[in-house]
C-alpha cells in the first residue's frame, strides 16, 4: 500500500450496545458515549476525506440480529464486531465513496492486504481498552488495567503515534484491552505526521475503557 495522507482519524469504541435498541434500561447511560462518537466521526468527516478506512482488531464475524432479534443490518457485511460497529456508526452518513475495512491481526499487522487508497483518507479507528477495570467487568479487576487505559489516553491527547505504537501487546491481551493491536496498526499509519489530540470521553461505565478521540493535523 502506498502510504496515504491521512486528513483526520476518530477513535471509538465497539460495545455493540452504542446501538440503540439492544439492551434495555442502560440508554441513558450510552447516550454520552454515543454523542462523543457521533461528534469525533462528525470532526472526521469534515476533513473532507476522498475516502474512509475503518480499522479494527479482528475476531468472528457478527452481525446485528444476533444481538437484538429485529434489528436490521443497515449495510450488511461479514465483518467483526469492531469493524460491524464502526461500519454502523457510519451507515447514516454522506460519504464520497464506500469506506474502506481492514480486520487487524493480534500481532498488530493486518489479516489482508491493505487496499490502494487516495492521497487524502480519513481513518476510523475501532477499540475498546481493558475489560478488567472492576470487579463486575468482563475480566474481573486487574490493577494493571487502569495505569494501562491511562497511558493510551495519554497518546491520544498528545496526539503522539511513537506511544500509541509502543504498546505492550502482550499486556494488553492479558487486560482484554481488544482495541490495542488496531491502535498499534494505526500508529504506524501516522507516524510521519503531526497530530493536535482531543479525548472527547474517557470512561469505564461497565468495567470496560471506552475512550473517544479525534486527531487533527497540528
Amino acid at each position: 500500500m502506498t502510504r496515504p495522507a491521512v486528513s483526520a482519524v476518530a477513535f471509538c469504541p465497539h460495545p455493540p450496545l452504542l446501538r440503540p435498541g439492544i439492551a434495555t434500561g442502560i440508554e441513558i447511560e450510552m447516550q454520552s458515549l454515543r454523542s462523543a462518537c457521533n461528534t469525533a466521526i462528525d470532526r472526521l468527516i469534515g476533513t473532507s476525506p476522498h475516502q474512509l478506512l475503518v480499522l479494527g482488531t479482528d475476531g468472528p464475524v457478527v452481525d446485528w440480529q444476533g444481538f437484538a432479534p429485529g434489528l436490521i443490518d443497515p449495510d450488511p457485511q461479514p465483518l467483526p464486531l469492531s469493524l460491524q460497529v464502526g461500519a454502523w456508526l457510519l451507515s447514516e452518513r454522506t460519504l464520497r465513496s464506500a469506506p474502506s475495512y481492514v480486520a487487524i491481526g493480534r500481532d498488530g499487522e493486518p489479516v489482508t492486504p491493505w487496499p490502494d487508497l487516495p492521497a487524502s483518507t480519513g481513518l476510523l479507528v475501532m477499540g475498546d481498552g481493558s475489560a478488567r477495570r472492576s470487579l463486575k467487568g468482563p475480566g474481573y479487576l486487574d490493577d494493571r488495567a487502569e495505569p494501562f487505559d491511562e497511558s493510551v489516553v495519554k497518546a491520544l491527547v498528545d496526539g503522539s503515534p511513537q506511544s500509541l505504537g509502543d504498546l505492550d501487546l502482550e499486556l494488553a491481551g492479558q487486560l482484554l484491552a481488544a482495541g490495542a493491536p488496531a491502535w498499534i496498526a494505526a500508529a504506524k499509519l501516522l507516524v510521519a505526521g503531526t497530530w493536535r489530540g482531543d479525548v472527547l470521553y474517557a470512561d469505564a461505565p461497565y468495567g470496560v475503557m471506552y475512550t473517544v478521540a479525534t486527531w487533527l493535523p497540528a
